[in-house]
């Protein structure tokens, strides 16, 4: 008895420690996953088809202490020759988050892979199953990058501002420079607190990333009159607006890029010089169910997408692409979560090859949320 005595008074404040301990740390998974096949009919590709898993996005969050968390986010990305499927890491991040205070500002600091300033709020309006927004699509900017980030939340629902400091390169590229990206937005929802219907959504968001890139020319070599240590300018700026209500989306948006370009051989014959090169981007977008905008109580699920995309590739020249879509979307056994869309794309105009390829191609794209 004795024994059994010590060996009680042994084990149960080792029990009782355990039933007092905190719960296990709970692991938020998540996904996405879309693909589609493709049909082109353009001249050059005209019969082109294929079946593409484009993109599988895994989300794992997880509480590491209080206010403290982290997300890693692997992009399973499409096929390439003599490799498959390639997987890389889009977000991986440790996030601290601070409560709103007494005048109800709140924010959060994080570190590692994480968003830059622009593209993840833009497709906050653009369905990114359908494809990547415009100023993505066409080389403006990435949607993630190593680096560190803020965020100030206004009280009210009245906005935020998002401050980023990065490589540059984005996320499927390592750092090659010594430059860094310092980009900023900031996002108005002015009517967020009225009761104006889908008004209440309306924001505006400008934006803006001061960059720069190696020269060429950066280690010198055999016959150059030296190292060239300065940077070339790669910024990029412009403003987001639209409205974001379940039944309809309206967006759109104008951007600008400036890239610095060299010529010569930094030669004494052939001297460096150094081009600024300005082009700018126009996109419209809108997504509407139609019989939910007519009648609330509807159940359809019918939605209509539409993209306009204005690319001028230099500002100073006259070529310049349109890019036009249109698909009807349907919600596959009455939920949003798994959808297939019947699309068109045309590419209008001629171009460099720096903005887009001629193209006329029908796809139909499915997604899976979970």
């Amino acid at each position: 008895m004795r024994r059994v005595a010590a060996l009680a008074g042994f084990v149960l404040p080792g029990v009782a420690a355990a039933q007092s301990a905190p719960a296990p740390t709970k692991l938020d998974f998540s996904g996405l996953m879309f693909g589609a096949f493709s049909y082109k009919t353009n001249a050059g590709a005209q019969n082109q088809n294929k079946f593409d898993l484009e993109r599988v996005y895994l989300n794992f969050r997880m509480p590491v202490a209080d206010r403290l968390s982290i997300r890693v986010t692997p992009d399973i990305s499409a096929q390439q020759s003599g490799v498959g499927y390639v997987i890389r890491t889009k977000y991986a991040y440790l996030q601290y988050d601070k409560p709103a205070n007494a005048a109800g500002f709140s924010g959060f600091v994080r570190a590692g892979a994480l968003q830059t300033v622009a593209i993840e709020h833009m497709e906050s309006f653009w369905p990114r199953w359908m494809g990547t927004v415009a100023a993505e699509r066409f080389g403006y900017y990435s949607s993630a990058d190593v680096g560190a980030s803020a965020q100030l939340n206004f009280p009210h629902k009245k906005g935020e501002f998002y401050a980023v400091v990065t490589n540059g390169n984005g996320y499927a590229n390592p750092e090659t420079d010594r430059f860094k990206s310092y980009a900023a937005r900031l996002t108005l929802t002015p009517l967020a607190a009225g009761k104006h219907g889908v008004w209440t959504t309306f924001t505006v968001s400008p934006w803006i990333d001061i960059n720069a890139g190696a020269s060429k020319f950066v280690t010198g070599g055999t016959g150059q009159v030296g190292a060239v240590g300065e940077g070339l300018t790669k910024n990029r700026y412009g403003v987001w607006t639209g409205i974001k209500d379940p039944n309809l989306v309206i967006a759109g948006g104008y951007s600008q890029r400036i890239d610095g370009t060299e010529s010569g051989a930094n030669t004494g014959a052939s001297p460096r010089s150094v081009t600024d090169v300005t082009g700018s981007l126009l996109s419209f977008l809108t997504v509407i169910r139609p019989f939910q905008l007519a009648d609330s109580k509807s159940k359809s699920p019918v939605s209509v997408l539409v993209r306009y995309d204005a690319v001028k590739p230099n500002t100073d020249a006259s070529p310049s692409n349109h890019l036009f879509e249109s698909s009807l979307i349907f919600d596959v056994a009455h939920s949003k979560r798994a959808q297939v869309a019947f699309d068109y794309q045309e590419t209008l105009g001629t171009a460099p090859a720096a903005a887009i390829a001629p193209n006329k191609m029908f796809q139909v794209r499915l997604v899976a949320n979970f």
